[in-house]
């Protein structure tokens, strides 16, 4: 994924310094290929450097998909596969997300609390304390980095207005409905607190999104530990 970000920021540096337009659709579908395929250059050195970034972004999408394929195969026998397709239920959880928030976090039921889950993601603020005096700083970036990198990913979409989307209910199927109930209360949670933050407290929303996020392990960790895992 990084690799492909990385080959797409290039091509529409490229773009961007000719007087191209980069994005006329949404960056992968086929309208978007369609209008880069109709992009010309005068100078046959151009043309060349422009077509081998679009080679080497082609080159990353098919990467990308087969290291998931392979993944949705191997984790058909994966012990924590429940807990996957629960945690699938929330907003943004898609399958890649779950899968690296479980594989990096193990069994979320191993924590106590959810603030203990919290803590452990660093993303609870850091504290300078001395006598009387108490001084709380930015969140201690503890713990693993990349869930909770995934977990700040999912949590930009709760900007937008809660609502059960048709992939959202495809997901839902035969879930118990506790663990429906608790997505739905976090979509109606979260959505809410960002527009409180927001257009309340006029927050960063960088600020905004780690305040989101560290509220949405929350509800990752209610998930999880209604899900029974097979020893």
């Amino acid at each position: 994924m990084a690799a492909r970000l990385r080959v797409r920021q290039q091509m529409k540096a490229m773009l961007l310094r000719h007087g191209r337009d980069y994005v006329r659709a949404r960056c992968g579908s086929q309208a978007h290929e369609r209008h880069l395929s109709t992009i010309r250059f005068d100078h046959p050195a151009q043309e060349i450097a422009f077509g081998e970034y679009r080679l080497a972004s082609k080159e990353a999408d098919e990467r990308v998909e087969r290291i998931t394929q392979a993944l949705r195969e191997l984790c058909e026998h994966w012990r924590m596969q429940p807990v996957i397709k629960a945690l699938m239920c929330l907003k943004r959880f898609d399958f890649v997300t779950a899968v690296t928030f479980v594989a990096e976090l193990g069994d979320l039921s191993r924590f106590a609390h959810p603030r203990a889950l919290m803590s452990h993601l660093g993303l609870v603020p850091s504290e300078y304390s001395s006598g009387p005096t108490r001084r709380q700083g930015a969140i201690t970036r503890c713990g693993n980095k990349h869930a909770r990198r995934v977990l700040i990913e999912a949590a930009w979409n709760n900007r937008f207005k809660a609502q059960v989307t048709r992939t959202l209910e495809v997901r839902q199927q035969g879930q118990p409905k506790i663990v429906r109930d608790i997505t739905w209360k976090a979509q109606l949670r979260l959505s809410k607190r960002w527009r409180s933050l927001g257009m309340g407290r006029k927050l960063n929303q960088n600020k905004i999104c780690v305040a989101i996020a560290r509220e949405l392990a929350g509800f990752t960790w209610g998930v999880a530990r209604h899900i029974k895992i097979a020893s």
